[in-house]
C-alpha cells in the first residue's frame, strides 16, 4: 500500500482542470512541473490536453491499469469515481474532494459508503478532505501545494492540510530538506497510526514530525508509536487541548480531542517527542534530523557575549541538564589559545572580538572533553564578528555522539550564516532557549531509549470474589459500588482493609464496634450520597457505645435533613486506622487509551493544588515509582524537617494492583481509594475509604 500511496508508478487525476487557480490544475501541474517520471493521466471530459499532457474522458477510456488515483470532483461524484478508479486497478486512492464528515451527518454517511468501498477491495484511502501528499524524494507532489521541498530526512503527517502548506513554506524558508509530507483530512481509512506504521520503515525517513488533532485508536497508537520511537524520534504537535481548543478541533475535523491529560501520558509511554508549540515542533525535528543523540546531560556553552550565555546556562540548569566545566586538562590548553580576559569556564567566553578560529578551538576543546555530553554555540553579530565564515568553520566541527545546537542571534546581521548552518546540518535557533529546550527534548528521547524493559508484575489475587461482587452489582443494575463491596474487592486483591462492616441499625452498628474495638468510624452508607463528609456522613474517633449511639441518631437526623430523597442502607463501621501519611490513588477510563491511574497526595493537595499525576496501565514498579516522583509534594514522602520517609514502596505495589485489578475488570469505569494511609517503612498501609463505578459495557 504505502507503495501504490507515496511512490507509485502511475497518477490518474480525476477532476484535472486546465483552469489556473483550481486546485484539479494545481495537482496536475505539479506532478508535471516538480519533474514526477511516472506515467500522468489527466481525467477530464472537456479537455483534450493539461499541462502538456493527454487528457482522457474517464478512466474507461484510457483503457490502462492505475497505481495510485487522485479525485478532485464535486462530493455527489466522488463514490462513482472510486469506483471507477477501482475498476482501473488502483491500489490507492486520495480524496482532496471536501464536503463529508466535517460538513453534516449526510456527509458522514457518504464518506462511510466510499471508505466501506475501498475496504471491500483492499485499497486505501487517504482523506477525504484532504491536501494530498508529498514525497520529495521521489519528486511527486500529488497535493495543490505550491512548494516542493528540498529532499531531505523529516517526513510530516498532519491533520490539517492548511498547516502543511505553512510547513511547506517554513521548510522553504529554512531550505529545510523534507522526505514525506502526508495530510490526512478526516482520516476515513489511513490513519496517524497507519502512517507512523509506515514512515518507521521508511529508509528515508530520519525523524517523523505528526500535527493531530485526536487519535482515533488510543492503544494502537501507543504500540505503534512506541515501535516507531523504538526506531528513530516521533515528534508531535497535539492540538485541542483546553477546551475552547477541543471545540474548535472538533469543528474543524469532524472529531472529538480527547483529554489532554490521557494524551501526555500516551506519548510518555510511547517515547514520543511532545511539542507544545507549532515552532517547537520543528526546533525539535531540525536537532533530531541533523544532531547525534546526546550520551549524557552534561553541556557545555560556548557564546561571545557574557548575557546571551548566562541566558543559556540558566535554560540548561533550569531544564534539568548540568552546565559541565571542562576537565583541567581540556582547560589548560584552550586557556593557552584564547586571550587572556576570555573566559574557559563553562559558559565558554570567547570574547566579542572572536574570529571563526577562536569558536573552532573552543568547540574542539568541548568535543574533545569526555566530561561534556553536547553544546550549544551562541554568536551575537558585533563589529568584529563574522558570522558567515563562522558558521562555514562550524560546519567542519562534529562528533558522533556529541550534538552542536547553534543560536546565531539577530536578523539580518547572521540572515546568512544561519541559512549555512542549516545547509551543514548545524540546527540553529534565534534563542540560547530554543537551543536548549530542543536539546533537552534529544536528552529526554535518549532516556526513554536506554529505559530498561518493561517487566509487569503479575500479583496472586481472588478475581472469582471479585467477579462475583461485580456480577451481583450488574444483574441488578448497581452501579455504584458501596464501600463494603470496594472493600471487598480491594481485599480480594491483596490490600489491607481495616475490619468492619455495613451495619443496618444502632443496635447493630453498637455491636460490630465492640467486635472490631475502639476507637472507631462510622460513615453513611448510600449510593446517593457521594461527599460524606461534607454532609455530616462521617464520624470518627469515636471511643465508646454511647459516642456510637449518639452519632448514629445524629448521622440518620443530618441526612434525612439535608438528602431527604436518599436511600439509606444504613452505616458503614470500621476500626480507626492508624496514623500516616494520606494519599489519593484512582483510576479512570479515558475512551481512546483506557484505564488511567492516578496518584496524589491527600487534602490540599488534591482539592486546591491539584497536584497529581496519572499513567496508563498497566504500568511496571519504576512507572508507578515515577508517578510518585513526578509530583511537586514528592518531596513530603521522602521527609521532610524531622519527618520520616514514608513506605513509597507500599504506594507503588499499591497502584500495580490497582493497574492489574482495572486491567482484568473492564467493567470498572472508575475508581478511589482516598484516603490510602502509607506509614514508614515496615509500618503497613491501608485503605481507609475506597469507592467504584461500574458500567454495563466492557470498556477499554
Amino acid at each position: 500500500m504505502s507503495a501504490s500511496l507515496l511512490s507509485p508508478a502511475s497518477i490518474a487525476i480525476i477532476g484535472a482542470s486546465k483552469t489556473p487557480g483550481k486546485v484539479g490544475h494545481a495537482i496536475l501541474a505539479n506532478l508535471v512541473n516538480d519533474g514526477f517520471e511516472g506515467d500522468i493521466i489527466p481525467i477530464n471530459p472537456g479537455a483534450g490536453e493539461i499541462c502538456g499532457k493527454k487528457c482522457y474522458p474517464s478512466l474507461a477510456e484510457y483503457g490502462s491499469r492505475i497505481e495510485l488515483a487522485i479525485i478532485v470532483v464535486p462530493p455527489a461524484a466522488v463514490l462513482q469515481a472510486v469506483r471507477d478508479s477501482i475498476a482501473a486497478g488502483a491500489q490507492a486512492i486520495i480524496v482532496i474532494t471536501a464536503g463529508f464528515k466535517e460538513v453534516d451527518t449526510d456527509g458522514a454517511a457518504a464518506e462511510k459508503e466510499i471508505a466501506t468501498l475501498c475496504k471491500e477491495h483492499r485499497v486505501r484511502l487517504l482523506g477525504p478532505n484532504c491536501l494530498g501528499a508529498i514525497n520529495a524524494h521521489h519528486n511527486m507532489n500529488a497535493s495543490f501545494a505550491p512548494h516542493m521541498p528540498p529532499k531531505g530526512g523529516i517526513s510530516v503527517i498532519s491533520q490539517s492540510g492548511a498547516l502543511c502548506t505553512a510547513i511547506l513554506d517554513w521548510a522553504a524558508s529554512r531550505k529545510l530538506g523534507m522526505s514525506k509530507i502526508i495530510s490526512m483530512g478526516n482520516k476515513a481509512d489511513l490513519t496517524e497510526t497507519d502512517f507512523i506504521e509506515i514512515l518507521s520503515a521508511d529508509d528515508q525517513t530520519r525523524v517523523i514530525v505528526g500535527y493531530l488533532e485526536s487519535i482515533d485508536s488510543g492503544k494502537e497508537f501507543i504500540h505503534a508509536a512506541a515501535a516507531a520511537s523504538a526506531k528513530k524520534p516521533l515528534v508531535i504537535f497535539k492540538s485541542g487541548v483546553t477546551s475552547a481548543g477541543g471545540k474548535a478541533a472538533s469543528s474543524h475535523t469532524g472529531s472529538l480531542a480527547g483529554a489532554d491529560i490521557a494524551y501526555g501520558a500516551a506519548f510518555r509511554r510511547s517515547g514520543v517527542v511532545r511539542a507544545d508549540t507549532f515552532e517547537e515542533m520543528f526546533d525539535y525535528a531540525m536537532a533530531f534530523s541533523m544532531q547525534p543523540l546526546p550520551r549524557g546531560d552534561r553541556v557545555a556553552i560556548i557564546t561571545n557575549a557574557g548575557g546571551p550565555g548566562i541566558m543559556a546556562a540558566d535554560a540548561v540548569e533550569l531544564s534539568g541538564m548540568k552546565v559541565s566545566p571542562l576537565e583541567k586538562a581540556h582547560a589548560s590548553a584552550l586557556r593557552s589559545q584564547l586571550p587572556k580576559a576570555a573566559s574557559v569556564s563553562n559558559p565558554i567566553d570567547v570574547l566579542g572580538d572572536a574570529d571563526p578560529q577562536r569558536y573552532v578551538q573552543a568547540v574542539e576543546a568541548a568535543l574533545d572533553d569526555s566530561s561534556i555530553d553536547a553544546l550549544v554555540v551562541i554568536l551575537t553579530p558585533q563589529a568584529m564578528t563574522k558570522p558567515a565564515e563562522t558558521a562555514m568553520a562550524l560546519a567542519h566541527c562534529s562528533h558522533p555522539e556529541k550534538p552542536v545546537l547553534v543560536s546565531f542571534m539577530g536578523g539580518l546581521d547572521v540572515k546568512e550564516a544561519r541559512d549555512k548552518l542549516i545547509t551543514h546540518s548545524i540546527p540553529d535557533y534565534p534563542s540560547p532557549e530554543r537551543a536548549v529546550k530542543a536539546l533537552k527534548a534529544m536528552w529526554e528521547y535518549r532516556r526513554w531509549l536506554d529505559r530498561p524493559p518493561r517487566v509487569l508484575t503479575r500479583f496472586p489475587v481472588n478475581r472469582h470474589r471479585v467477579q462475583r461482587i461485580i456480577g451481583r452489582h450488574l444483574r441488578i443494575g448497581q452501579m455504584q459500588l458501596g464501600e463494603a463491596a470496594a472493600k471487598a474487592v480491594l481485599a480480594a486483591y491483596d490490600f489491607k482493609v481495616p475490619k468492619g462492616g455495613l451495619c443496618a441499625n444502632r443496635d447493630e452498628a453498637v455491636s460490630l464496634a465492640e467486635e472490631v474495638g475502639y476507637p472507631i468510624a462510622m460513615k453513611i452508607a448510600s449510593k446517593d450520597i457521594i461527599h460524606k463528609s461534607d454532609l455530616g456522613g462521617v464520624k470518627l474517633n469515636l471511643s465508646d457505645r454511647q459516642a456510637v449511639m449518639d452519632a448514629y441518631d445524629l448521622m440518620m437526623l443530618r441526612m434525612r435533613e439535608k438528602v431527604p430523597g436518599a436511600q439509606i442502607d444504613g452505616v458503614y463501621v470500621e476500626k480507626m486506622c492508624k496514623r500516616g501519611r494520606e494519599v489519593i490513588l484512582g483510576m479512570t477510563r479515558d475512551p481512546q487509551f483506557g484505564p488511567m491511574l492516578m496518584f496524589g497526595l491527600g487534602g490540599i493537595f488534591v482539592e486546591v493544588m491539584k497536584d497529581v499525576t496519572f499513567n496508563i496501565a498497566p504500568v511496571t514498579y519504576g512507572e508507578a515509582m515515577q508517578m510518585l516522583e513526578s509530583t511537586r509534594s514528592f518531596a513530603l514522602l521522602k521527609g521532610t524537617r524531622g519527618h520520616a520517609e514514608v513506605d513509597l514502596a507500599a504506594i507503588a505495589t499499591a497502584l500495580q494492583k490497582i493497574s492489574q485489578l482495572v486491567t482484568e475488570f473492564p467493567q470498572i469505569k472508575e475508581m478511589d481509594i482516598n484516603p490510602f494511609m502509607v506509614g514508614e517503612v515496615g509500618h503497613g498501609s491501608i485503605a481507609a475509604d475506597a469507592r467504584i463505578t461500574l458500567s454495563k459495557e466492557i470498556l477499554k
